[in-house]
This record gives C-alpha cells, sequence and structure tokens, in this order.
C-alpha cells in the first residue's frame, strides 16, 4: 500500500503543474491483465488479516516470486511506451535480487525497523536480519511517521516510488508540460 501512495501524490500535483487527469483514459497500456494478477498473487501470498485465509510460508514465498515474474513481464511490455516503467522495472530487478539473495523473504534492517516502530523477526514478505547479504539493496530506511502505512523501505522501493510519480505526471501530461513552459521562457544573457 505505500508504494501506491507516491503514484497518488504525483496524481494530485499533477495539476498544479499543468497536467490533466483526463488523459489518463488516453493511456495505452499493454497487458493490464499482468498487473492484475500481479496483485492477485501477492494478495493470495499476503492477505494481511483481512481476508479469511492464511498462506503458508513457503507457498507465500513462491507466490510473491511468481508475482514478481508477472509484473517483470508487464513491465517488459510497456518499458519504451510508459515512461517511469524503466525506475519502477529497476526497482523491482533490485528487490528481487535482495530477497533471492537472503532466502526468499525481503531483509529488513533492526535499526530501520526500530525507527519505524516496528518489532518483528518476520512479518509477511519481511525478515529482520542484522547482517543481511547484499546489505546496501534491503530495507534499510524508515519512512518518516506522518506516512500512512508506511514502514522500512529499500533502495529498490525508492525507484518504484520514483517510477510511480514520472508515470502519474507523464501520463496526466503534466511533465510535458513543464517543459513546454520551460521552452518558451525566453532566455537572458547571464
Amino acid at each position: 500500500m505505500a508504494l501506491a501512495l507516491p503514484l497518488l501524490a504525483g496524481l494530485a500535483v499533477a495539476p498544479l503543474l499543468g497536467g490533466r487527469w483526463g488523459r489518463l483514459g488516453q493511456l495505452k497500456l499493454r497487458a493490464v491483465g499482468f498487473f492484475y494478477l500481479g496483485i492477485a498473487l501477492q494478495i493470495a501470498a499476503f492477505p494481511a488479516g483481512r481476508l479469511p485465509w492464511s498462506t503458508p510460508d513457503h507457498v507465500a514465498v513462491a507466490l510473491w516470486l511468481v508475482s514478481y515474474a508477472v509484473f517483470a513481464v508487464a513491465l517488459a511490455v510497456n518499458v519504451r511506451t510508459i515512461p517511469g516503467v524503466p525506475l519502477v522495472g529497476a526497482g523491482l530487478v533490485l528487490n528481487v535480487v535482495a530477497v533471492a539473495a537472503n532466502g526468499g523473504h525481503m531483509p529488513a534492517l533492526p535499526s530501520a525497523l526500530r525507527a519505524a516502530g516496528m518489532h518483528f523477526s518476520q512479518s509477511r514478505n519481511s525478515i529482520a536480519l542484522a547482517h543481511p547479504h547484499l546489505a546496501w539493496l534491503v530495507d534499510r530506511w524508515a519512512a518518516p511517521a506522518w506516512v500512512p502505512y508506511g514502514n522500512v523501505f529499500s533502495v529498490g522501493d525508492v525507484l518504484i516510488a520514483a517510477g510511480s510519480v514520472v508515470f502519474a505526471l507523464a501520463a496526466t501530461g503534466a511533465l510535458t508540460s513543464v517543459a513546454g513552459v520551460r521552452a518558451r521562457r525566453p532566455r537572458t544573457a547571464g
């Protein structure tokens, strides 16, 4: 949920930068079903206590990794046509590398968990590790307390968030509008 917030923030700011939400209807997103399938697999893997089932850990990890593969396919078919997708894809790859290097769970540094006010040894797709493999890729920072649903995040999450903002601004035309304003400004001699 927390990674949806940058997308929502980008959509909220877009009109202030000349973007229009109506342009979202003109978006030519391909393989939309893959995005829905990836989300469904993650919900099945980690129902978060709100749904009437729990998924055994080994099954949840398998479903989670399959969901990343499904998202990768969806991103790959959209990488050249949708701005922001390359950043989201790079973040996804970095997160998968961290997960694969650490036994199927995203490690979270205990210091980041403490800063976020969280205390667990394993929770859904995360595991607390003091010395994970590829430590620079794991959840190592805490989101500020004012961020709804915020917890800990990684370098990959930062790239996914940045890609989401770029996507929202580009899809609404805000990036084009800002670039057009800059291009029309008269240049002054320095």
